[in-house]
Formats: structure tokens, C-alpha cells, sequence
């Protein structure tokens, strides 16, 4: 890290300090459980709509244990609008493989952690840095928003995330693990409140005087968005189906019924069924 990577940092420490929000899996008596949990549910879902649900979940099943003690369908159930459900098939799954092969406990390790059903390199690096305090670089798009900014002078960061892009990324890692986890969380805080991706705030930014692409001239982004369909896609149909089957079983062409498009609503219920997020026993459909 140079003396000039160094003092940005600092600058971002700084200011995470006193601008940081209270969010519950941030807080001290957060459980390394709580924080596999919080992160799992903020995949692809915005920070307001998962603090309710993490509540909701952590308050019935505070440990791996209690949910591995379930059936899967009440993971299903449980998580409700959050979107992307098998999230919580894998989360289901993850806390019966910590019972099983972890006595109970979540491991601190990434390669344990990447081991564990739905958790990929993000994951497993948010954990062990924000529940363990280990030294792990966390790539959230929100920092890798900052890095591309700071170091590049380009408005967004590629779809991909590059060795390169990983290589310089670590160069900003402090060494200690504790101010690394800092760092982590300081950074992807900043993207998520001041370097946003549609409206940035330059002008409060604690290192604007330090940022290429703000000296550049804020250059638009020459690359393409990707943007998520919604509206009459399978994954629509899917979630009317779910949310109809999270209120009770149904009958198989009820459930068809409610949606406009019988082939699409077939092929989106034999996903569900071939993903486990739904059971067909005969013609009667449940979770």
C-alpha cells in the first residue's frame, strides 16, 4: 500500500465513523450466524427490505441448529418477498451442514465457508472479515463501484470481476486483519451511501480530492447496464406461484389458474418443483 492508498483510507475510516449506519448484523452481539444470515439475504435485495425478515428469521432460528431442525419448506415459507427463494433452500441446507460437519458453529475459515451450500467467494469473505475479523478482501459491487472510480476514472466497474481487478483491489487491503474488516465494510458503505452508481454525491465525499474519475470530469460509462426484466417473466410467474403456496397447498391446475399463460405457469411450477422449492404429490402442490 503506498502512502497516498494509505491516507485514502484513512480518510474513508474516518469517515465511516461517523457516518456509518446502525444496522443490526453490524452491531457487536451480531452472532457469526446472524452475519452468514444477513448476508445471504442482502443478495440482490436492498439493505430496507431485508432488516425486518433478518429480525423475523434470526428471532426463530438463532442458530444453524434450530434451523436445521426444520423441513425446508418453512425456510421457503419464512422468507417471504424477499425474492430469489432459493437463497433460502441453501440457507436451510448451509445450517444443516454446520450441524453436521461443524458441530453447530459457523466456520471461520474461507474454504470451510465456501464449502457450505450457496456460498460463493463473496460470501464466504463477507463472513470471515465482519463475523471473525479475518483478513479477507469482500468485492461487493458497491466496492468494486469505489475502487473503479478511485484508482481507474471509469464510472462502473465491468460485469466481471477480473484477476486484475482483484489484484488491484488488494493493493487497498490494509494488512492488519482488524483494519481490513474495517476497510471492507468503510468502503462498500461509502458506495452504498455517497459513490452511488446513478447520483453520485461528489461533493461530500471524503476522497474526492483523491478520485480519478471525478478529476477526469465524471466520464459517462462507455460499457452496457445490465438491467432484470420483470414484468410476464418465468421468474414473476414464480414468485405468484410461491407466495400462492406459502398461504396453503393448492390443487395443480388452481395453481396454474393464476397466472394468464398455462405453459409458462407449467414450466415455471416444474422449476420449482426440480429446484425443491415446491412438493407435487399427485395433483395436490405444496412447499
Amino acid at each position: 500500500m503506498t502512502p497516498h492508498t494509505e491516507d485514502l483510507v484513512d480518510a474513508v475510516l474516518d469517515w465511516y465513523d461517523g457516518h456509518a449506519r446502525d444496522l443490526p448484523w453490524r452491531r457487536p452481539a451480531a452472532t457469526p450466524w446472524g452475519v452468514l444470515v444477513s448476508e445471504v439475504m442482502l443478495q440482490q435485495t436492498p439493505v430496507a427490505r431485508v432488516i425486518g425478515p433478518w429480525h423475523e428469521w434470526l428471532a426463530r432460528w438463532p442458530t444453524p441448529a434450530d434451523l436445521a431442525l426444520e423441513e425446508s419448506a418453512a425456510a421457503v415459507a419464512a422468507w417471504g418477498r424477499l425474492g430469489y427463494p432459493r437463497r433460502a433452500l441453501r440457507l436451510w441446507q448451509a445450517a444443516r451442514d454446520i450441524v453436521a460437519h461443524h458441530d453447530g458453529r459457523v466456520p471461520d475459515t474461507l474454504g470451510e465457508l465456501r464449502s457450505l451450500p450457496g456460498v460463493g467467494d463473496y460470501t464466504a469473505a463477507a463472513v470471515a472479515s465482519f463475523a471473525f475479523g479475518r483478513h479477507a478482501l469482500v468485492l461487493d459491487t458497491n466496492v468494486r463501484r469505489v475502487l473503479t472510480r478511485l484508482t481507474r476514472g471509469e464510472a462502473l466497474p465491468r460485469p466481471h470481476l477480473t484477476i486484475r481487478e482483484r489484484d488491484e483491489a488488494a493493493a487497498w487491503l490494509p494488512d492488519d486483519p482488524g483494519r481490513a474488516a474495517r476497510w471492507n465494510v468503510a468502503a462498500m458503505e461509502l458506495g452504498a451511501l455517497v459513490c452511488t452508481a446513478t447520483a453520485p454525491a461528489c461533493a461530500t465525499c471524503p476522497v474526492a480530492a483523491g478520485c480519478a474519475w471525478l478529476a477526469a470530469g465524471r466520464p459517462a460509462f462507455e460499457g452496457t447496464r445490465r438491467t432484470q426484466a420483470w414484468h410476464g417473466t418465468d421468474r414473476q410467474c414464480r414468485g405468484i406461484l410461491l407466495a400462492a403456496l406459502r398461504d396453503r397447498a393448492h390443487e395443480r391446475e388452481e395453481l396454474l389458474a393464476l397466472w394468464p399463460d398455462p405453459d409458462q405457469a407449467a414450466r415455471a411450477l416444474a422449476g420449482l418443483v426440480a429446484d425443491g422449492l415446491a412438493v407435487a404429490a399427485g395433483d395436490l402442490v405444496r412447499l
